[in-house]
């Protein structure tokens, strides 16, 4: 898993500084101030879990386990969730779309959680 994670973090960097560009330079005169910040608050937290699945994949592979495992998936699906709403919102103007936004939020929270449960158990483990 570690490997997939690194590949999917690095990949979802690459397109996070992809949407940031294209919210700057391609979207900043077509959407409104409101949904263009919607737009680069997914941005932020696209590059900010791309890191976080980074980290997951370092973990898995250093204390591999269930928790280390489930930190990136968390992390993948809190992304679709969390980022990809509001790119979709942002871009269509549709709000129904923001009721995606908080289940990502809470995955994004799970991630962490799982993180921190990896590390803390393997260093209990010594």
């Amino acid at each position: 898993m570690e490997r997939l994670f690194v590949i999917i973090g690095s990949l979802s960097a690459l397109v996070g500084v992809g949407a940031g560009a294209f919210g700057a330079h391609a979207l900043r005169l077509r959407l409104t101030p409101d949904l263009l910040a919607v737009f680069e608050t997914g941005v932020r937290y696209q590059l900010v879990h791309a890191l976080a699945l980074l980290a997951a994949g370092w973990a898995a592979g250093r204390w591999p386990g269930r928790a280390a495992t489930a930190a990136g998936v968390f992390f993948v699906t809190g992304t679709v969730l969390f980022s990809g709403s509001l790119y979709a919102l942002a871009l269509t103007g549709w709000r129904g779309l923001g009721l995606l936004t908080p289940v990502g939020g809470v995955a994004f929270m799970a991630g962490w959680a799982c993180l921190a449960g990896a590390v803390w158990r393997a260093g209990a483990s010594r």
